[in-house]
């Protein structure tokens, strides 16, 4: 698990600092446009998968995973580079789930 958590991580943090390379050495095409956002989002998901596969640590992948996403989608908003319908509800709802799994005690289920 620990190997696999490592592994997803990095590819995470390349494809959050870097996603133009990423998506030439794996696709063979540079990403351009929205595709550079949606492999940000890819990147920000590996990494919180990578902590929630490291032992004993799954609500801080959920968690991270929430509250990164919803800071970048609202900056995607702000800055007006997406101005997509469903793009205020999303970051609405992260900041929700973000709250709950960071009120929710470690053991508890934050909804059944």
């Amino acid at each position: 698990m620990i190997f696999a958590a490592v592994g997803e991580a990095s590819t995470g943090l390349a494809l959050l600092i870097v996603p133009g390379l990423v998506g030439r050495l794996l696709l063979g095409e540079e990403l351009n446009g929205i595709a550079i956002s949606v492999a940000r989002v890819a990147g920000i998901a590996l990494v919180a998968l990578g902590l929630a596969c490291w032992p004993g640590t799954p609500r801080v992948g959920m968690l991270t995973y929430s509250a990164a996403v919803m800071l970048y989608l609202a900056y995607l908003g702000l800055t007006g580079s997406s101005t997509g319908l469903l793009l205020w509800p999303a970051v609405v709802l992260h900041l929700i789930l973000t709250v709950l799994l960071a009120r929710a005690a470690p053991g508890e289920r934050i909804m059944a």
